[in-house]
């Protein structure tokens, strides 16, 4: 087995705002399990497909896609910080061969991440520097948005490249499913947060990074009490991606239409693409077969939260 697949949801409110223990251990177990499968696999290479949550990438440049060189995980809302073990030859020659693939990739040697890249890790691998992984930004908040069609494309352009290395690979899908946490949005942001949308947002100071999290935190709590304060968390939509992704009909999300995504599931949903991207790139190993599968609405994290394993066979 060349290739395993592992999609996962991940939160910053994990410590903050949780469900009820059951819940927790439940959750916990998925991971567990999880990193119990790839302990067994023995991965040499990760590939790791996430969004950005305006911590990285900001509208004075926003790229649909980026492969980094070089990654550093800032560590909000108490994940881990700290550098990425990327090894930045194999990642150039990942974006070149997407490139002449016929999808357009940005390629970064100062890629700033969070929560989305560093949660993965540090729960599926117990940290950020224990494997070499090439990360793999694709946008999934900030409009215009990639179409699903050019996300599977991208993860389909490289995983053909991976596929040649002759390395056992973990693919991992980092993010959604439905969820509309309070993400401000440039057209009807005040001046000062229009000022950090357009990159002055990289290198927050300690005390406005403690509020964007306490915002954040108590959104979550009124959720809680009255999931009308935000947009619902839509498990039938949910289940429904899930089946897609399971059965690898994944053409079947070419027609997609993003507006309807966001009415329907909520605006942050489209960090699924990242689980399309991360398919495709495991479907261009050959065929895959579901391995496991968790999904449960938590309210508590404003997240329709999810879990996929696949392998080849």
């Amino acid at each position: 087995m060349k290739a395993l697949l592992q999609c996962l949801s991940h939160t910053p409110l994990v410590g903050h705002v949780d469900p009820e223990q059951y819940i927790l251990e439940e959750v916990n177990n998925v991971i567990d399990e999880a990193r119990k499968r790839i302990e067994t696999f023995d991965p040499e290479l990760v590939l790791l497909f996430s969004p950005d949550h305006y911590n990285g990438f900001f509208y004075d440049i926003m790229p649909s896609f980026c492969i980094g060189t070089h990654a550093r995980a800032i560590g909000d809302f108490g994940t881990a910080a700290g550098e990425l073990t990327v090894p930045a030859e194999l990642s150039e020659q990942a974006a070149q061969h997407v490139m002449n693939a016929g999808v357009d990739v940005a390629l970064s040697h100062r890629m700033q991440v969070d929560h989305g890249f560093a949660q993965p890790l540090e729960f599926l691998l117990g940290g950020l520097d224990k494997l070499p992984v090439i990360p793999v930004f694709i946008n999934s908040v900030a409009v215009p948005l990639p179409s699903f069609q050019r996300a599977r494309l991208l993860g389909d352009a490289l995983g053909q490249y991976l596929a040649s290395l002759n390395k056992r690979v973990l693919i991992i899908g980092s993010g959604g499913l439905s969820h509309q946490p309070p993400i401000p949005e440039l057209p009807t942001a005040n001046e000062h947060i229009k000022d950090r949308l357009l990159g002055s947002g990289r290198d927050l100071p300690a005390e406005e990074r403690k509020a964007r999290t306490n915002r954040v935190i108590d959104a979550a709590r009124k959720f809680v009490d009255d999931q009308n304060t935000l947009r619902p968390l839509n498990a039938e939509w949910d289940q429904w991606f899930l089946e897609v992704i399971a059965s690898g009909n994944l053409a079947e999300l070419d027609q997609v239409n993003n507006q309807d995504v966001s009415d329907q599931a909520g605006k942050s949903t489209h960090e699924v693409k990242t689980w399309v991207a991360a398919a495709a790139a495991m479907a261009a190993f050959g065929q895959y077969t579901e391995q496991a599968r968790y999904y449960r609405p938590i309210p508590e994290w404003i997240a329709g939260y999810g879990a996929l394993t696949a392998a080849q066979g």
